[in-house]
């Protein structure tokens, strides 16, 4: 069974997902993260069609303590995090915990 992308954020964030072709997604505007971000991250996150969801990275702030813990300890679905302050590093560290493994590795070696 395959599982889809699933993107949270402003629609002005998702916008761009939606246009490549991503159906699951939800739009949280700015001035409702504070309350309702928490049950759009829930509602992904407890989706088992889900298999990646991806926020901006700067939506972690708005979430609870206990939802951005399972944000971060989540391991399927995957969450991936872009943004102003997503390095290569940051990425290549969700994709290994992701997958088990640092495809990025070989590359470092040559």
């Amino acid at each position: 069974m395959s599982q889809e992308i699933a993107v949270v954020g402003s629609p002005e964030f998702t916008t761009g997902f939606r246009l490549a072709g991503v159906r699951r997604f939800e739009n949280v505007p700015d001035d409702e993260k504070g309350t309702d971000l928490d049950d759009a991250v829930t509602d992904v996150l407890n989706d088992d069609d889900v298999g990646i969801v991806v926020m901006h990275d700067d939506d972690l702030e708005y979430l609870s303590r206990g939802v951005r813990q399972d944000v971060e300890t989540s391991v399927e679905p995957v969450v991936v995090t872009i943004g102003s302050g997503t390095g290569g590093g940051g990425l290549r560290d969700q994709i290994k915990r992701a997958i088990g493994i640092d495809l990025m590795e070989e590359d470092e070696e040559s």
